[in-house]
Order: C-alpha cells, then sequence, then structure tokens
C-alpha cells in the first residue's frame, strides 16, 4: 500500500475550503511557498490538478471538489476526536470559534467569559467580529451570537442577556440649531446618520413602536457607516442624528454630549442569543 502524506491532504482540504493560499497559510502557519509546494506535490503523485488558480482566488476543480467533500469531514471527525478525549481530563481543554458583533462582544460576551477562562486555561477561544450572517457550519464556528429573531429555526439559541432597547441621540450642538423630532416621521427633516446592512447590502431601516403602533422609517443623510462606533463618534461630533442599541449611548448621555430623542418610541425587544446547530454534539470546550 502506498503511503500517503496527510499533511498535504489536510494542506489541500484548508487551502480549498479558504479558497485562499494567504488564508489557509496563515491557519496552518506555514508559508505560502511551502503550501504551493506541498499542493503541487500532491498535484504531481495524483496525476491531476486540483485546484484552479487566478490572480484573485483558488478554487476546486471538478476532482478537488470530488476530493474535498470525499476527506473534508474525515478531518472534522479526527479533530473532533482529539477534542472528546478532554473529556477524561481534569479540565477540558480546546479552541472555541464563535461568530458575532463587536457591540455584544464588548459588553456581553468578554465580561461573561472572562472568569471562565481564567478557570480554564487551557480553553482557547477565536472571535470573528462580522456584521453579516456567517454559515456556522460551512465556515466551521462551534457558535454564533445575534439577535433572537434574525436566528434560523434548526439552532439551538440560548439568551445570554436582556431585552434591549434601541436609542435616537444627537448631540447638544446638533439640536441648537434644529428642533427635535416629535414624532418618527420628523427624522425625514433631519441630518441622519445611515448603517449600510453587510447582509443585504441595503441601508437599515429605522424601526419604532408605541402602544402597539409601529412606525419605519425611511432616513437620509450625510453619513454612511456599516459598523457602530463611527456611527457614535459622528453622533457626539455633531454631525446628526443616529439611532442604535442604548448601550452604545449610554455613557455619552451620562456625560451631557449626547441628547436622546423619540424615547417613548423605542420598545424593548428580544436580545442576544447564542446559538449553534441542533445535528452537532458541541465539543468539551464549547
Amino acid at each position: 500500500m502506498v503511503r500517503r502524506n496527510l499533511n498535504d491532504l489536510q494542506y489541500y482540504v484548508t487551502v480549498g475550503r479558504e479558497g485562499s493560499f494567504t488564508r489557509a497559510a496563515s491557519l496552518l502557519g506555514v508559508t505560502q511557498s511551502a503550501l504551493s509546494q506541498a499542493i503541487g506535490g500532491l498535484e504531481a503523485r495524483l496525476k491531476i490538478r486540483l485546484l484552479t488558480r487566478t490572480t484573485r482566488s483558488v478554487s476546486p476543480t471538478a476532482a478537488g471538489e470530488r476530493l474535498l467533500n470525499a476527506i473534508g469531514h474525515r478531518f472534522d471527525e479526527i479533530e473532533a476526536e482529539l477534542d472528546e478525549l478532554t473529556r477524561i481530563r481534569d479540565k477540558p481543554a480546546g479552541t472555541v470559534r464563535i461568530t458575532c458583533g463587536e457591540h455584544v462582544l464588548r459588553t456581553t460576551l468578554l465580561p461573561k467569559l472572562t472568569p471562565l477562562l481564567r478557570d480554564y486555561p487551557d480553553i482557547n477561544v477565536e472571535f470573528d467580529v462580522n456584521y453579516g450572517f456567517r454559515d456556522i457550519v460551512a465556515d466551521r464556528f462551534d457558535a454564533g451570537v445575534r439577535l433572537g429573531d434574525t436566528i434560523d429555526k434548526d439552532m439551538i439559541a440560548v439568551p445570554i442577556g436582556l431585552q434591549l432597547r434601541m436609542a435616537v441621540a444627537a448631540s447638544p450642538a446638533y439640536f441648537a440649531t434644529r428642533p427635535p423630532p416629535k414624532t418618527p416621521r420628523d427624522l425625514v427633516n433631519h441630518n441622519c446618520i445611515n448603517q449600510r446592512m453587510q447582509t443585504a447590502g441595503g441601508l437599515y431601516v429605522w424601526d419604532f413602536e408605541r402602544r402597539g403602533r409601529k412606525q419605519n422609517v425611511r432616513v437620509n443623510g450625510q453619513l454612511i457607516f456599516n459598523t457602530s462606533p463611527g456611527m457614535v463618534d459622528a453622533a457626539v461630533a455633531g454631525l446628526g442624528i443616529a439611532f442604535l442599541p442604548e448601550e452604545e449611548f449610554a455613557p455619552h448621555i451620562e456625560e451631557g454630549h449626547s441628547v436622546r430623542v423619540l424615547d417613548d418610541w423605542c420598545a424593548p425587544f428580544p436580545g442576544y442569543y447564542l446559538y449553534y446547530p441542533s445535528r452537532r454534539q458541541p465539543s468539551p470546550a464549547f
């Protein structure tokens, strides 16, 4: 029986999944040249091309896709079995990968995980800060954190925080030049700071509710961001009105750098949930 180099096969699986020699080399802890040589050697031994390479992307050929589907999950099974061995240790070990937004990472996940990480020094946590919706199964995450009403029904979802409320806020300097809005519809006459949604690509529609009555408002303004810290900074600087979870504005409101309006139109809604696949056995570390 001809012995195969399992390292080369693992290298190939990583490149095939990542679609990039650069990302794969970083994950594997090897140089791009060493990785390229290993894949080239594997193709030479198999006498078939596994990857189509261009200057911008890497993708499996038909043969490469077949090999990836045939052996990729087996490397996953080996990793899972090695993780299972930690069950017989005094304390679990391993890496847990979580995709989440920046706000919930800062306000909820890190505060809650800090004492756990001190008690379990052999557990590592990798955070992927991403405002789009990642496929946690395909991208091999252990879990994700999102708002409760945005999670697929086939996931197990566990609440990790209280209900949230949105806040409409701007600086005192901004409202010194324009009257504060009295209803959500008044926002169309203001310079509002928009947010570009990474998944759909459109601008976030500001949604309000008071006594069961809902209003959705498409606002306009000079600034558009795809993350919240810049929106907060712009609002505090007097560049417009922003609409974000109230925790984002809390310190600025307390210090008088921001003024909150339309408070009675911002109803509580379900907060953040940690979710994970119902069909996959969680690792001991997770």
